[in-house]
């Protein structure tokens, strides 16, 4: 994969966009006129070139009051549904008040899906403030920063998730932050995670 690292973004050159790369796209572009996002977790090692499918993506979005967030609603409802409920008032007062992840999918269809949740502790809250700018083709997306993303995989602590956080370090271990990258292993209590399946 062609890609250019620097402090304030990383570009992906000429990316051939999958299908799920087209979904998330599509839905970012709604998303990114109402609300502020990081995308965290799976996707963000599939979009640089980690051969393996994903049936959600994971948004973290701030929070939003009513108004907004029935703004938004409207917009993704042109070409997109819930799939937790049709009900604009208990999406957003029993879902998104009381911290449960919004679903949505393209109308008819269930798989692939984005899962949208508010931050619940201080690590979300960082993510959402700190995040990396991913410039593909001619559109853009924010990721969370790798030096967190790296160690939370770690914690997961599934196979799947542990071959992500690898993935992620061989392909930008020169550009990361070591001494942050410490700081969340030891924060998330990973380091012997990390040293075992990553060093």
């Amino acid at each position: 994969m062609d890609y250019k690292y620097t402090k304030d973004c990383i570009v992906i050159k000429d990316k051939t966009l999958s299908k799920l790369d087209e979904f998330v796209l599509d839905f970012i572009r709604i998303l990114e006129k109402h609300v502020k996002y990081v995308i965290v977790s799976g996707y963000v090692a599939i979009l640089f070139g980690r051969n393996r499918t994903s049936e959600d993506v994971d948004i973290i979005i701030q929070k939003l009051d009513f108004n907004t967030f029935n703004r938004l609603w409207l917009d993704v409802y042109k070409n997109f549904e819930c799939l937790n409920t049709h009900d604009l008032k208990k999406a957003y007062n029993d879902y998104l008040l009381e911290n449960i992840s919004i679903r949505f999918s393209r109308k008819g269809e269930f798989i692939p899906n984005i899962e949208i949740k508010v931050p619940k502790i201080e690590l979300d809250k960082w993510t959402l403030s700190e995040s990396k700018k991913v410039i593909i083709n001619d559109s853009t997306l924010f990721i969370s920063p790798l030096e967190l993303e790296i160690p939370y995989k770690l914690y997961l602590g599934s196979e799947k998730d542990i071959e992500d956080a690898r993935y992620l370090y061989k392909l930008f271990k020169k550009y990361l932050d070591t001494k942050l990258l410490n700081d969340f292993n030891k924060k998330l209590k990973t380091n012997k995670l990390f040293i075992r399946y990553i060093q």
